[in-house]
């Protein structure tokens, strides 16, 4: 049995990295258990343009090793396994990687999201080389190039027609001919002279190399077994997203789809000191730039917490920065 922390972070992505660069720096000694899967969704990525400060670009991998890196720099420590089982109902809190227990006065938890796969080894092989799970992080990816997508839900919809503002042609492949989406956002699709539609179908494998990218797609009649092969540089799978939630949903509060609850203007959950940032919580915007974010305001709120349950107000939220008094601010 460990020595009570301050603060465990579960997680390694975006929001559980900023966590700990604030808990860090706030002297707060986080640990973090960022699991065997450190660095999230962008682990999958190639380019990423969209996140600032990186003016040329950087890839998903290389980025996350420079968040964990500024985190460790200012003394947060990290752990490389996947926890098995927490223990809320306890003070302090526990949470537990295997047989090996560390308790915490507070825990945020930043486990993520995981984008449905259509489980093809050629896709796996193909991720981050035409394929992909975000239209707003990769669409830019494919000026003037035919592009698949996968779906029949609002995201597929808005997925497709987000990428029609740089792809010269869109397709939209779903297994059934009846389709989930809104009325609005399939008429919104439907009206989209760069949209075309094949139902009844799904993608049953991905062609192409790591070396020259996608090159095309094999779609499968469900019907009639029938299949034939479409042109494509790019496959977009927007089939949905699984919040990574198993282990807190029989303590935490959270939504019919797994996604946890904070409360409103907070990332505090139900259980005081326990806190959740970035994709475990957002299923709207899943950008690493908000996930970051929410990390960001995690640690701030459990400094808050940590500060008040010792009696005194937190230094995060209310006392000004030397360089804020300086401004006036």
């Amino acid at each position: 049995m460990n020595d009570v922390r301050e603060v465990v972070i579960i997680g390694g992505g975006p929001a559980g990295y900023t966590a700990a660069l604030y808990a860090a720096r706030a002297n707060l000694h986080p640990l973090v258990i960022e699991g065997f899967a450190w660095g999230g969704q962008l682990m999958i990525t190639s380019d990423v343009e969209n996140y600032p400060g990186y003016a040329d670009g950087v890839l998903g991998p290389a980025m996350m090793a420079d968040f964990r890196r500024q985190a460790e720099r200012f003394g947060a420590e990290f752990m490389t396994d996947d926890v098995t089982r927490v223990d809320f109902s306890q003070r302090p809190l526990a949470v537990y990687v295997g047989g090996e227990e560390f308790r915490a006065r507070s825990v945020i938890v930043a486990t993520g999201a995981s984008a449905r796969q259509l489980g093809l080894p050629s896709e796996q092989v193909l991720q981050g080389r035409g394929v992909s799970y975000c239209a707003v992080c990769d669409a830019a990816f494919f000026g003037g190039k035919e592009v698949v997508v996968v779906g029949g839900g609002d995201s597929a919809m808005e997925e497709a027609v987000y990428v029609t503002k740089y792809a010269s042609g869109v397709t939209i492949v779903h297994r059934r001919d009846e389709f989930r989406a809104s009325p609005i956002m399939l008429d919104r699709a439907r009206a989209n002279d760069r949209i075309s539609f094949v139902t009844n179908a799904v993608v049953d494998e991905v062609f192409g190399s790591q070396q020259e990218g996608v090159t095309g797609v094999r779609i499968l009649d469900v019907h009639t077994g029938e299949t034939r092969e479409l042109p494509a540089q790019g496959l977009f799978v927007a089939i949905g997203h699984d919040p990574n939630t198993a282990l807190f949903l029989d303590q935490l509060d959270h939504d019919e789809a797994g996604y946890l609850v904070t409360q409103p203007g907070s990332t505090a959950t139900n259980v005081p000191g326990v806190f959740a940032a970035g994709d475990v919580v957002d299923h709207v915007y899943r950008q690493a730039v908000t996930a970051a974010g929410s990390g960001c305001m995690a640690a701030l709120d459990a400094e808050r917490y940590l500060a008040a349950d010792e009696g005194h107000e937190g230094t995060a939220l209310t006392a000004p920065r030397p360089e804020a008094e300086a401004a006036g601010v």
